[in-house]
């Protein structure tokens, strides 16, 4: 039945009108998963010599930059931690895990403030200072993940401590890293709000329900009021610290990707609290978002884009990037799962089209990462600097679960 689906998703686009296949897609899903994605990386992002993980690899796997960026070891300890707790115990998937863990802790840190180095040789001297919190965002759901696939006093301590230094960094992040200068613009960002969402949650286990709870309505009222601009109805990338709008580049910028991520994460928050008003209204912020991002012309959803239409700064602003339609996906589903609204359904349709016809690699498996305006392969690579293990796997597993879900809730 999967690989019906995947033909079709080839050759035709699935009409609106169709009864939903439900557990053809949830299938589907799962075998790009379990079949495609995760081997790939198992198969080539492991260094055997120092540890850690290799992230820059060319379109067939063979490494072409050995630099390890913190982020991304993180990032794919969390996910076969991840895989290792949700779909099976598969030994191979947590010595995946621990082979990250184990560079991560030996090298990752610096000594003075706890904080995460961006990037490091292969053998683990630092490269790059920590001036990025993500970083240490996603060394905590890396091991907050490891620690219930196999708990270790050290892997709650690293967890727990990182999320506390997140917390208290959050104000200003970039600490003496930060090249804007004080007092002039002071802006303030919207991918930590959006991310701590996200990671509050993956550290549940550690921080404890009540800790979550108080936590929940701060990030919650940063995303949904402070960044969301109503008269747009749209989320900006940057405001002034009391929210008011910044008419500048960076505080006209619109990154729909981050969006639509983030509502997913927000919906999954209000599902936690039982607030369907919450989760109506971020199931629609994400659609009029997914509107306002798609590209009416060649399809796929743009990169960046103006609030009020001017030309972006960023000159990459057309290229379709994986990780946006991926999390588009996610979103989509858990949309369509939550309120039953057919406009997540029908769009869902389409960027699965869009997705699986543009960025999957039929030759050598795992997908691309950026494709031009017209939808043409940009780079070949399979993973860099900022491509690693992480929103494709994530976001096959998401889907695939949240129609799982409905097929056995529905039988359709």
């Amino acid at each position: 039945m999967a690989s019906d689906v995947r033909n079709q998703s080839q050759l035709e686009t699935v009409s609106p009108e169709k009864e939903w296949p439900f557990a053809a897609y949830a299938a589907l899903y799962r075998d790009e998963l379990l079949e495609n994605v995760l081997p790939f990386w198992m198969k080539h992002s492991r260094d055997e010599q120092n540890g850690g993980f290799f992230t820059c690899l060319r379109r067939d796997g063979s490494v072409y930059d050995t630099d390890k960026f913190m982020w991304l070891q993180g990032r794919q300890v969390w996910c076969f931690s991840h895989m290792y707790n949700n779909i099976a115990p598969r030994q191979e998937w947590l010595d995946m895990a621990l082979q990250g863990a184990g560079f991560m802790e030996k090298y990752g840190r610096d000594n003075t403030g706890g904080n995460w180095y961006f990037s490091l040789t292969a053998a683990g001297k630092p490269l790059t200072q920590p001036h990025n919190i993500f970083s240490d965002c996603f060394a905590a759901m890396g091991f907050a993940a490891l620690d219930k696939a196999t708990p270790h006093d050290r892997y709650k301590e690293m967890a727990i401590d990182t999320f506390e230094n997140i917390i208290r960094r959050k104000d200003n992040w970039k600490g003496i890293y930060n090249k804007a200068y004080p007092g002039t613009r002071p802006l303030k960002g919207f991918s930590l709000p959006m991310i701590l969402c996200n990671l509050s949650l993956e550290l549940e286990h550690l921080l404890g329900a009540s800790r979550v709870d108080e936590f929940i309505p701060t990030v919650i009222h940063e995303v949904m009021d402070v960044f969301y601009q109503p008269q747009h109805g749209l989320i900006l990338e940057n405001v002034q610290p009391n929210g008011a709008f910044s008419d500048s580049f960076e505080g006209r910028l619109i990154n729909p990707g981050h969006t639509i991520e983030a509502m997913w994460f927000i919906m999954d928050l209000a599902k936690r609290m039982g607030d369907e008003a919450l989760i109506r209204r971020a199931c629609d912020i994400m659609l009029h978002t997914l509107e306002y991002g798609w590209d009416k012309e060649f399809g796929g959803i743009l990169y960046f884009l103006d609030v009020l239409g001017n030309p972006p700064q960023q000159l990459e602003w057309d290229q379709k990037l994986w990780w946006v339609h991926a999390e588009a996906l996610v979103a989509l589903s858990k949309g369509y799962a939550l309120t039953g609204d057919e406009r997540c359904l029908d769009w869902f349709k389409k960027v699965h089209q869009y997705t699986w016809d543009h960025f999957r690699d039929e030759q050598y498996g795992e997908w691309f990462g950026y494709l031009n305006r017209r939808g043409e392969v940009l780079l070949d690579l399979k993973g860099g600097k900022w491509k690693g293990c992480f929103h494709i796997p994530r976001s096959l597993y998401q889907v695939w679960k949240t129609w799982e879900a409905l097929d056995i809730k529905t039988g359709r």
